[in-house]
């Protein structure tokens, strides 16, 4: 199906470059990877979108580790970045530093498009320079936009994106396309879903709910609780990176794709979702972090924002084809987990 097994990847030779490793997601990854034995160095901006002592903890516990370098620089910035790759000579590279934010992407577009588009760029290009074995990028579930079909499958149309910061990541994979057209550069974006766990960012959904909670505040509940959406636990997330970094796509032989594959036809090029594969209500959600609490939430019931969608909900087969791997913890797991880590963090 137009895919290579990277039996070349010998964790302790392989050196892989990972952007946004002060980050949540990046943060996980490069522990994971770390852990296996590769040779890690992260490129992060530390930016103030959210709490970078938070960040800070991340990259220090990162440091512990004996492979594990990290340069702080901005990927706007593309003498540093560009020096950074040539000097570190990745065999692989891990995109995920983003701009992120649905709801801030409407109240200030212009930084999405600075470091989501100029910067993916930046990425894009020294990945084709440097010839690597692999790029793998993060997009989002968001790009699926007004879509009403459900389960969100790959290969379905996705032109419709409701906010800037969906319509940066669409960029970012038609970007990526091009390039893995023009330069045989084998390239693999993953669509995130709602994705939650211990040393989550603190504007996302649960980190704001449990902190409201054990402050006596009130939680802001949008469209009445009627949400729906496929929570994906970190340690999930990662492991189907992980598997991922070895389902190397191969241009396909006289443009033939497989049913179900997202392969392009013309390029090593394909999208894969990363998701639970289960829709959950939001007041389902909430009720999980209220039993985990041993505390209810004084809850604040709100229309539905502007650029948000009712439903996500992740079609997972194409991940198990590739992979033999499904995300598969349950929420309420997810959640008290979460709760655990939150209390020693914050010491509340």
């Amino acid at each position: 199906m137009g895919t290579k097994t990277n039996r070349g990847l010998q964790p302790a030779t392989t050196r892989v470059l990972i952007t946004g490793t002060a980050g949540f997601i990046g943060f996980h990854l490069a522990r994971k990877l770390l852990a296996e034995g590769f040779i890690v160095h992260g490129y992060d901006g530390l930016i103030d979108y959210y709490d970078v002592a938070l960040k800070r903890r991340r990259h220090q516990m990162l440091a512990d580790a004996p492979y594990f370098t990290a340069t702080e620089g901005m990927l706007e910035d593309q003498l540093l970045f560009d020096a950074t790759v040539d000097d570190f000579a990745p065999d692989v590279i891990v995109h995920l530093a983003a701009q992120a934010g649905v709801r801030y992407s409407i109240e200030n577009p212009r930084c999405y498009i600075e470091s989501n588009v100029v910067g993916t760029f930046n990425v894009i290009e020294a990945a084709r320079r440097q010839q690597v074995t692999h790029l793998l990028m993060a997009s989002t579930s968001s790009v699926y936009g007004a879509n009403t079909r459900m389960p969100y499958c790959e290969t379905d149309k996705a032109d419709a994106q409701l906010t800037i910061y969906a319509a940066s990541k669409k960029a970012n994979e038609a970007m990526a396309h091009s390039y893995a057209h023009l330069w045989d550069l084998p390239t693999t974006m993953f669509r995130f879903f709602t994705v939650y766990g211990p040393w989550g960012r603190p504007d996302m959904a649960l980190f704001k709910f449990v902190d409201a909670i054990l402050d006596d505040r009130p939680i802001d509940i949008y469209n009445h609780g009627e949400m729906y959406r496929d929570f994906t636990y970190i340690d999930d997330l990662v492991n189907g990176i992980r598997l991922l970094l070895d389902a190397v796509p191969e241009r396909p032989v006289d443009g033939i794709v497989s049913d179900g594959d997202s392969l392009s036809p013309v390029a090593p090029f394909r999208i894969v979702n990363i998701g639970n594969s289960d829709k959950v209500r939001l007041l389902d959600f909430i009720e999980a972090i209220e039993t985990s609490l041993g505390k209810r939430a004084n809850r604040q019931y709100m229309e539905m924002q502007q650029g948000d969608v009712p439903a996500t909900w992740a079609d997972g087969s194409l991940l198990r084809r590739l992979t033999g791997y499904r995300p598969q913890t349950d929420f309420r797991e997810g959640v008290g987990r979460f709760v655990a880590w939150y209390r020693e963090y914050s010491g509340k």
